[in-house]
């Protein structure tokens, strides 16, 4: 059974800076597109960043966060990373990670992770 758990989540001051985790279990995640979602009440999920397999490891970001979040895997530990700097407070919302194929769509994603929230405060 496939397991992603979210951490990292929190509360922070805009201009400041948080850390997600995704952790995996069964499933390797190096063979597989990991992707960051959030989404906000009363909105559609949006794609944050997605990191390919662990071979090419190509990224992708959304526009709006690109130069500020990045993405990042750590195979020995089997868990993807979400780097987010200069944090704004249209930021806030439950950030998702998921696995799948690599795309900006949710559907290509298959299995997803709880989410954790992020706010950030003007």
């Amino acid at each position: 059974q496939v397991q992603l758990v979210e951490s990292g989540g929190g509360l922070v001051q805009a201009g400041g800076s948080l850390r997600l985790s995704c952790a995996a279990s069964g499933r390797t995640l190096s063979r597989y597109t990991v992707g960051w979602f959030r989404q906000v009440p009363g909105k559609e999920r949006e794609f944050v960043a997605a990191i390919r397999w662990s071979y090419s490891s190509t990224t992708n970001y959304a526009d709006s966060v690109k130069g500020r979040f990045t993405i990042s895997r750590d195979n020995a530990k089997n868990t993807v990373y979400l780097q987010m700097n200069n944090l704004k407070p249209e930021d806030t919302a439950v950030y998702y990670c998921a696995t799948g194929s690599y795309s900006i769509r949710e559907e290509s994603y298959d299995y997803w992770g709880q989410g954790t929230q992020v706010t950030v405060s003007s």
